[in-house]
């Protein structure tokens, strides 16, 4: 949707917050969910790593830098819109399944574990020894991985007991966010639904896996619907923020599902294909209840719809890796490279699991691969290799999700990797075999938080009806098709073979 000028806004406003992987951003919405131009303010967050394969933030750092960008873009709205203009509510968006525990007084007593921390590997698989995968996976629509709230919550019981024991809470950052700023906090069922604790359909916590991981409940905050907002911003805040001392602020929303919102993915006739850091494919749709199909996650966008997906730790973090680490030229030279090279014509296969394996298989010990090397390789070719990997696991996960949900009218592109890589977005076209629309939303996951809560304020009667701008359509190459469903053959038997056949030592 086209941005509007601070004067010509139409109340009421909305301050979108989306804490992410690689920033924070926060921007000013109108009414109709166009952006207010000139408000946009972010910030890279510091993601720590290592080798064990940690993937943390200190929550502390990642609060200023959040209260950072709010002051930027509450400054940037005041020049915009002018002086005595006040925002109506605050939309916050932030990763799913990270978490951190915090004591009594809401300070921090472990760092924000990244649903990319994978050092819970063996807790996964002592869950999945005493527990039915399947019969979780049905009600919780998470399997027993690492990425999820249980394993590693096992994990911190023997990595940091002493952490573990002065924790009161465990929470999102978004509910650590509303501590912090508010007089309180709940756990918007979104936020939940990403944990592996939440019973999807009934919208509570899981009996069953509260009992295996001796949790009580009181250390969960209680779930809310989506709408239920608070307007209680302490003292200081309002001062610091006079633009938003009577704000409503909504609970936080998951990543994926603000953004399927944002592009207009949200009825089963559009299917999102998400590439950010990591790689998604999405359906969103309103009911009551669903049957959760294994191979495949379901979490809630709120409590009247469900998203349903498959997800993997790779995907633009699988590029930039490559580009940095083959020494590649410019963008637009490696873009113009990839285009013109044939689907397949390296003779290479890559199991692109550089940040270890979520769905479809699941695998708690996968490992990146390149097989197929000679002296006559070249760096462009590993980079097109890897990135048609990538396309290639879409297509197995397309295969999943219409396997139980019928062939969606169009795929939306999402994703600052995809949007940025034509070449990239024409593999993930020729690999499924059927069209896909390019999202012309340039901040889908603000925009999908701030419809939200307009569809509460009832600005927006419902988020189904909203327009949502494209901007072309990739068609497949029935040749590079064909190529790419023999190398998908050849992919699945080294997955097979260097995957699940080697067991951890």
């Amino acid at each position: 949707m086209p941005s509007v000028t601070g004067k010509n806004a139409q109340a009421p406003l909305v301050l979108a917050i989306d804490v992410g992987t690689t920033s924070v951003r926060a921007e000013l919405y109108d009414g109709r969910a166009r952006s207010v131009r000139g408000t946009a303010a972010a910030a890279e967050t510091p993601l720590e790593t290592n080798a064990d394969g940690a993937a943390t933030f200190d929550p502390e750092k990642l609060l200023a830098l959040t209260l950072g960008v709010i002051d930027e873009a509450v400054q940037a709205a005041s020049t915009e819109a002018g002086d005595g203009f006040k925002i109506e509510a605050v939309a916050i968006a932030t990763f799913w399944h990270s978490f951190l525990g915090i004591d009594a007084d809401n300070r921090p007593t472990t760092p924000l574990l990244l649903w990319a921390d994978s050092r819970a590997r063996a807790e996964m698989l002592d869950l999945r020894v005493r527990l039915d995968e399947h019969a979780i996976h049905a009600r919780t629509g998470c399997l027993l991985h690492w990425s999820y709230w249980p394993a590693k919550l096992l994990w911190l019981q023997q990595a940091d007991p002493d952490a573990y024991a002065k924790t009161k809470r465990w929470v999102s950052f978004g509910e650590f966010l509303h501590l912090r700023l508010l007089e309180r906090a709940v756990c918007g069922v979104s936020m939940a639904s990403g944990t592996g604790l939440l019973h999807q359909n009934d919208q509570r916590w899981d009996t069953e896996m509260l009992v295996t991981l001796d949790l009580e409940p009181e250390r969960m905050l209680p779930i809310a619907n989506q709408g239920d907002a608070f307007d209680s911003l302490r003292a200081e805040y309002r001062t610091r923020w006079p633009a938003l001392a009577g704000a409503r602020w909504f609970p936080a929303v998951g990543d994926g599902a603000v953004s399927n919102v944002g592009s207009g993915c949200v009825t089963q006739e559009r299917m999102a294909m998400m590439v950010g850091t990591s790689a998604a494919m999405r359906v969103a749709w309103r009911g009551e209840r669903t049957a959760i199909p294994w191979g495949a996650w379901c979490y809630r966008v709120d409590e009247n719809r469900f998203v349903l997906g498959c997800a993997d730790s790779n995907g633009g973090n699988l590029f930039a890796w490559l580009r940095d680490t083959l020494r590649l030229p410019s963008t637009r030279a490696a873009e113009q490279q990839l285009a013109e090279m044939a689907a397949d014509a390296h003779g290479l296969t890559v199991l692109p699991f550089i940040a270890g394996e979520r769905g479809p298989g699941y695998a708690a010990h996968a490992r990146a691969a390149i097989l197929g090397l000679s002296q006559a390789t070249e760096p462009i070719q590993i980079l097109r290799a890897g990135l048609e990997a990538v396309s290639l696991r879409f297509a197995l996960m397309y295969g999943i999700l219409t396997s139980v949900l019928p062939a969606p009218e169009q795929v939306i592109a999402t994703g600052g990797a995809l949007q940025k890589s034509p070449a990239w977005a024409q593999m993930m076209a020729d690999a499924l075999g059927r069209p896909v629309v390019a999202s012309g939303e340039r901040e889908g996951s603000s925009r999908g938080a701030a419809l939200l809560v307009l569809e509460r304020l009832g600005a927006v009667e419902n988020v189904e009806t909203m327009p949502t701008a494209l901007r072309g359509t990739y068609e497949p190459d029935a040749d590079a098709h064909k190529r790419l469903a023999a190398a998908q053959t050849r992919h699945r038997r080294f997955y097979q073979r260097l995957v699940v056949e080697e067991q951890p030592e």
